[in-house]
């Protein structure tokens, strides 16, 4: 089996819009979460996000490309940009049939079929845009990050709710181990806060109307982000060889379904997933040093992850945060923007916080990074994505 590492990684959200920035604002414990900036506001019930701000496509996009792009699909460029900047990667002939991207997105182009629908119903129109549907597919983001780069190997979308960005760095990771290709941009966008996604998600009564405070006795749910994060995985022999700057190893993924409820999760089925990644990667619990939680800022989530990492680390797991406190949760994306907190403690020696944990849970776990960074020596981390549906991921990564 061939080794697999990260030699770029890119990544737009509400903390930043590169990557130097968003480990910044992990190091300061800098929350990207604020009031809403949407249209008709006194309609919505929770209103606050963390909304990328000050977006201006049309100075980002050529005028002639920028219909084609949902807010999701821009987000993505950008972030496709910036990871094979860093990577320092060409593809040419030689590489492109090698070479794929796969994304994870729960909504795909929101924004673009809330736009529609405004204009149908609620203004009367009697057609929409004529790319609408390229718009909105969820395949649009990795369709364009192929164009942009000459990807002519596997492409496509994935949809497993909030554990996309993992499945979709965890089949990349596969496909280069297994053969199947050499170069694969990977990770996931997510545009989902728009009228129509808020309303939708405030019927589930989990949204909070003041801040993500996971892990914290005194917290009232989930805040939602927007953005993206795209990563160039590449076969190690091939980047040693190129010189590429290595980021860190992916040595092990691992995937479960809960087979159980739609929307409450089961400790079992995470810790599965948990033990299933660390098998696939060689490691035992104890070589783990930090886990990148889920960590919703639910009561559901929080001690139900919390029990799965008791169940497979025992009474003392190693440190834990979760950076939904800060960039909100991205849904389909958050994985991916989580890893960026992974690569941090692997190259920098520094775990991201939990902000917003003033009162510790009973029922949660005892070593949350709260507060602010942590420094530390490690050689591996975990990074959990547990969805609606009862599908988890989990990505282990070490260092190189």
């Amino acid at each position: 089996m061939r080794r697999v590492v990260i030699t770029g990684a890119g990544t737009v959200n509400a903390l930043a819009r590169d990557v130097p920035g968003t480990l910044a604002a992990f190091r300061e414990g800098r929350s990207g979460i604020g009031p809403l900036d949407l249209p008709d506001p006194e309609r919505l019930q929770i209103r606050i996000g963390a909304q990328v701000r000050d977006w201006q496509p049309e100075f980002l996009f050529p005028g002639n490309r920028l219909p084609l792009y949902d807010r999701f699909t821009q987000f993505a460029l950008i972030a496709g940009a910036e990871a094979m900047a860093g990577a320092g990667l060409f593809v040419d002939e030689g590489l492109a049939h090698r070479a794929g991207a796969i994304l994870g997105s729960a909504g795909g182009g929101l924004t673009t079929s809330d736009a529609a629908y405004r204009e149908v119903y609620q203004e009367g129109r009697a057609r929409v845009h004529p790319f609408t549907v390229p718009r909105l597919m969820n395949s649009a983001a990795a369709s364009h990050l192929s164009m942009a780069h000459g990807l002519k190997g596997p492409v496509f979308s994935l949809a497993s709710a909030c554990a996309g960005s993992n499945h979709a760095m965890g089949l990349a990771f596969q496909l280069i181990r297994g053969g199947a290709a050499d170069v694969m941009l990977c990770g996931g966008a997510e545009a989902m806060i728009s009228f129509g996604g808020l309303k939708a998600w405030e019927g589930l009564r989990v949204m909070s109307p003041t801040g993500c405070r996971p892990f914290s006795a005194d917290r009232d749910g989930m805040v939602m982000g927007e953005g993206a994060a795209v990563f160039v995985f590449e076969e190690y022999e091939r980047a040693r060889d190129r010189g590429a700057d290595i980021l860190a190893e992916v040595a092990g993924f691992g995937m479960t379904a809960d087979a159980a409820d739609i929307v409450l999760p089961s400790p079992e089925g995470a810790a599965h997933a948990m033990r299933a990644a660390l098998r696939d990667a060689g490691l035992q619990p104890s070589d783990i040093g930090y886990i990148n939680a889920h960590g919703t800022g639910t009561a559901a989530n929080d001690r139900s992850e919390s029990q799965a990492i008791r169940e497979v680390f025992g009474d003392a797991p190693p440190p834990v945060s979760s950076t939904k406190s800060m960039h909100g949760h991205v849904m389909g994306a958050t994985g991916a923007i989580e890893l960026l907190a992974c690569l941090m403690a692997l190259r920098d020696g520094i775990l991201a916080p939990t902000i917003g944990r003033s009162l510790a849970d009973p029922e949660c776990l005892t070593d949350v990074v709260a507060g602010q960074a942590r420094p530390v020596q490690l050689r591996a981390t975990l990074s959990n994505a547990f969805a609606f549906g009862g599908l988890n991921a989990v990505i282990a990564l070490k260092a190189i």
